[in-house]
Parts: structure tokens; sequence; C-alpha cells
């Protein structure tokens, strides 16, 4: 959530700046600035009224204690009459300002200078590739195929339990799986991240925190009956484990990481593109999360960066990186950067991995605030980044490492699994 002192501060550079997100800041930053105004003024008023109400109060105890209770009663009316107005004006205040919080929701980041312009993934900007496309044999088949052949994950065996989207990994494909897990946690730690086991489900107020909520309600499962929703990933718990905190600089840098499975409804996916682990409504993911201060993030997020291109160089697959443009850029996120790895069977890129900076998008949202050198608070920064999502990770190997006589497992899994080779 943007502040509303710093849209006063640089209106027409965020109206310029969101123009890249193809979002027209205009309208909403004039409403923004006279809710704004009529809070401030509302607020004044009120705090006029009760201080000379507690003036009037004090007054008339004196009165009536020198015995001049004519006059104490009248300033008892005229307290009366200004709790009637201050009563009126609270109600206006708390409706102001729930008017200009619901419209603050509704604004997106700002991006970063370096965020390209574009409407949509086409637009987006590659920044880096690396390792070689493998050339598979005639008849090498996608990980659909391949899963079915070797016994490995059920997709109807899931959709007979619950419904598209929800595999069941069976076998060597479920250790392959944990080693998958294991692994990058491991990797995770070994770079200074703390690890977290963390609730599957959360309140509305993490939902708002992060900025899962409103934005992107459609895609997340509401356990109605308790108000709950089940995480789209383990950004959401995460991050709000320190929303409402009043830090030290000292504290930073947080790093945190946890294995969840993630929920995601994913309303209208259909076709050849979503086939198999292309894309799930369960699936798992090791996040990784930064607490910085606003002078370190960008640094964190290349060195978050170069974390996730240390575990596909492991993993020896073919990857490269995107700069989301403007329009493809998530709600919260002031700049991305997607891995996508190449699925050879499919002849196709696999998002695998999204690196942001949110800068102090969601440590608004959050109240996470530390004191500075200056002992001022101010408001962190806080990134995040998939370290990995396993579905189309698995896919990638799958399809990549697929051979006449079975599919090889990547050299550093192998002490994970137990074996070196799915035939």
């Amino acid at each position: 959530m943007l502040q509303v002192s710093k849209i006063a501060e640089h209106k027409e550079e965020y109206i310029k700046a969101l123009k890249k997100r193809n979002f027209d800041a205009s309208d909403i930053f004039e409403q923004v600035l006279t809710l704004d105004e009529i809070r401030r003024s509302t607020q004044a008023n009120l705090d006029d009224i009760l201080a000379s109400s507690n003036k009037m109060s004090k007054e008339i105890g004196l009165l009536f204690k020198n015995g001049e209770h004519e006059k104490a009663n009248i300033l008892k009316e005229k307290t009366g009459r200004l709790k009637e107005e201050s009563k009126e004006l609270s109600e206006k205040l708390t409706a102001t300002v729930a008017d200009l919080q619901n419209l603050l929701y509704t604004i997106p980041n700002i991006p970063h200078e370096s965020v390209p312009a574009g409407m949509s993934e086409d637009d987006n900007e590659e920044v880096y590739k690396e390792g070689d496309i493998p050339v598979l044999a005639e008849g090498s088949m996608p990980h659909w195929e391949l899963a079915k052949k070797y016994d490995i994950i059920d997709f109807e065996l899931g959709n007979k339990i619950t419904g598209a989207g929800f595999p069941v990994y069976k076998g060597k494909g479920a250790r392959l799986q944990r080693a998958l897990i294991t692994w990058f946690l491991d990797k995770a730690t070994e770079a200074g991240y703390t690890e977290y086991q963390l609730p599957l489900l959360v309140n509305e107020t993490s939902g708002f925190g992060t900025g899962q909520l409103p934005d992107k309600e459609g895609q997340m499962y509401h356990v109605t009956e308790d108000d709950l929703y089940l995480i789209p990933t383990a950004e959401v718990p995460v991050t709000n484990m320190f929303r409402d905190n009043l830090m030290n600089e000292k504290d930073f840098p947080l790093l945190c990481t946890g294995y969840t499975p993630c929920f995601r409804r994913e309303a209208g996916s259909y076709g050849a593109h979503v086939r198999g682990l292309n894309r799930l409504h369960q699936f798992d993911k090791v996040e990784i999360v930064r607490l910085e201060t606003p002078e370190n993030s960008y640094a964190a997020l290349d060195t978050m960066v170069e974390h996730v291109k240390g575990l596909l160089k492991d993993l020896k697959l073919p990857y490269r990186i995107l700069r989301l443009c403007g329009g493809d850029l998530g709600f919260t996120s002031a700049l991305t950067f997607d891995f996508e790895v190449f699925s050879t069977a499919q002849d196709r890129w696999l998002e695998i991995s999204s690196v942001s900076n949110f800068e102090n998008f969601q440590a608004n949202r959050l109240k996470l605030r530390f004191k500075n050198k200056e002992n001022k608070k101010e408001l962190a920064h806080t990134l995040n980044g998939s370290a990995l999502a396993l579905p189309r990770v698995l896919a990638g190997i799958l399809e990549n490492y697929q051979t006449e006589d079975g599919i090889k497992v990547p050299e550093v899994l192998v002490p994970y699994c137990g074996f070196d080779i799915i035939d």
C-alpha cells in the first residue's frame, strides 16, 4: 500500500511511473488526497472538541465544588452538545479512514525505474540465459507421459480423490519430490536462511498484509465458516510473522525460508499449456523471504537472484531470467525477475520462480517498521522468491533427463533420493 504522504509529495512522478503498468492514477490520487484532507480536518475538529469538553468537565467539577450550580449546569448542557458533535465527528472519521484505506488497497506498487513498459508477458525483457538445451532422442515424451510410463505420478487418481490439478506422487516420484524439497531447504539454510514450519491457513488480516487480498481473492481457497484462507505461497505466513512489529536497524537483515504446499484456484485455466504439472491447484514450494533496510534491499534482491541461479546450475537445467514489464508485474511488486526452465519435450519455457522486491509496499500494510540510526521510525523493505516451486522443476527434470534406459536423477539429488535412475 502506498503512503499518502508520498503520493502527495511525488504525485506527478507516481502517475508517470504507474503508466508503465497501464494504470491511470490521476483520478484515484485526487480522491485519495481529498479523503486525506477530510480525514485530517475531521481529526483536528474532533481533537478541538474533545479538548474543550475535557476542559469544561474540569471547570464543572470546580463550579459544583464552589457551589455555583447554575453555571455548572449551563456548562453541562454545553458538554452534552459537544459529546453529540464528537460522536458524529468520530463516526465521520471512521468512515473516511475506511474509505481511504479501501481506495489505497486498489492502487498497485510503484514500479522500479528499471522496469520496462509493456502490456503483457510478451514484453518481458530477457536479461540472462544459461545451460545447453539437450537434444532428445526420437520418441521422447512430455512429462505427463513419462509419469504414466514409469508410474511415478497419477493424475487420474488425484482427479478421482479431489479433482483436476491435484496429482498423486508415487514411489520414486514421491521420493524425488521429497528429495527436491529437502535439498532446497538445505541450500537455503546453508545460505543463512532460518527455516520455519508454517500454518497452511491464514486469516483475512494476513491476506491483506501481504497484498493477496483484495487483489487475488478469486485465486484463493476460502474456508468460509472460519473465514480463513488456504495459503497461495509461504510468503504470506512468513512475512506476516513480523506484522505490527517495531524493530531495530541492528535486527536486519532477517532471512527466512519455509516449505509448504500451496493452493491456488487458478480459475479458467484450461488447455494443453496447463497439462500435467504445468499448472496445479495444489503444489509444493520452498520460499525464501528477506526483511531489509531500504538502502540494502536491492543488493539483497541480487543475492536472492544468485541463490536461485545456483540451484538451477546445480540441477543442470537450461534456464533464463526475465525482468517483468509493467503490464506483467505483480500488484505488490516494485521489481520482479522470473526464472524459466526449458521443457525440452514440450519445446517451451516454464516459469519456476519469481524473485521480487516489494520495497515498503507490504510493510506499510503490515505496519512493519524499525528504528533507524537517528532513532526515527521507518518502514522496512520486504522481498521474497521461490527457491524453488517444484512442479515445473520436476517436469523439467523428467523431460530433460530422459534417456532410452530411464530418467536419470540430477547428481546433486542422488544422495537425497537413494537412487540414480527412474526405470
